[in-house]
């Protein structure tokens, strides 16, 4: 077992890294018994135990490294910045405020983010833009501003909801336990911010039944694609919402909020980048 997850076992600061990149190959609790360990996490600490890491420089803290609370202070800073962009846009310049909205929250969408492997690596963030500039052409500048000022408190939901499965995945001892964990986090993360949404939507004019279900949408992809997921089902809800059909967005966010229940509880999904 060593052997054959050597690179993964030396890159690894923690044993959580191990159980989550075991999970991901498809190492399950009942693969962990033959091994003669209980669960996943106590092979993992075994193979962390095991394993030579001192010559690797992941396994060394850079000198340099800024401190842990600067990156988050960025990147709510940045996440600001579409809302800012697409209310002043709409308040100075109503011809070409839902260009500029579509524009930054397609870009919110792609940053930040894993990159995706495959072929077409980029498709979903395709869709995704073609998807808010059709709902902006059908239904209004307002629906576009409003999904940018949907991108700040989307991205404190999803940073509260990383950190919390974070510390679930250290406090769990079996698979199945943090899934059991990390479920309600999820629910709770998108009950917060579909709240949020509906607050951005009235704040921007825009419709609820409309906007609110658009939102959810582009949260659950973003939360998706930052956590590694597969993109076909990313891919098909965001499809779905493009038909024309006032029950095809809230069918797609619906759809697409099972897939993440099952995606996002898995300890792979939340092994550090």
């Amino acid at each position: 077992m060593l052997h054959r997850h050597r690179e993964l076992c030396e890159r690894a600061v923690d044993p959580l890294e191990i159980a989550a990149g075991l999970e991901a190959h498809g190492i399950t609790d009942r693969t962990a018994a033959r091994f003669r360990h209980r669960d996943v996490f106590s092979l993992a600490e075994e193979l962390y135990a095991r394993s030579p890491r001192g010559e690797h420089p992941a396994a060394r803290p850079g000198p340099g490294r800024a401190p842990a609370g600067a990156p988050a202070f960025r990147g709510f800073g940045c996440a600001l910045l579409p809302g800012a962009f697409a209310f002043g846009a709409a308040a100075l310049a109503p011809a070409w405020a839902g260009p500029v909205a579509v524009a930054v929250t397609v870009a919110a969408l792609v940053w930040p983010g894993r990159t995706a492997g495959g072929r077409f690596p980029y498709a979903a963030h395709l869709l995704a833009a073609a998807l808010v500039g059709w709902a902006a052409h059908r239904h209004g500048a307002a629906l576009a501003v409003g999904l940018a000022l949907a991108v700040a408190p989307g991205h404190l939901a999803a940073a509260a909801f990383a950190a919390g499965a974070r510390s679930r995945l250290g406090g769990s001892r079996a698979l199945e336990d943090f899934a059991d964990r990390a479920r309600p986090l999820l629910v709770a993360a998108v009950a917060v911010f579909t709240a949020a949404a509906a607050g951005a939507a009235a704040l921007a004019g825009a419709a609820l039944p409309v906007a609110v279900p658009l939102a959810l949408l582009l949260f659950l992809t973003r939360l998706l694609l930052r956590h590694g997921a597969h993109r076909g089902p990313v891919g098909a809800a965001l499809a779905l919402a493009l038909v024309p059909v006032p029950a095809a967005a809230i069918a797609a966010a619906a759809g697409l909020l099972v897939h993440a229940v099952l995606a996002l509880s898995r300890a792979s999904a939340h092994a550090r980048p």
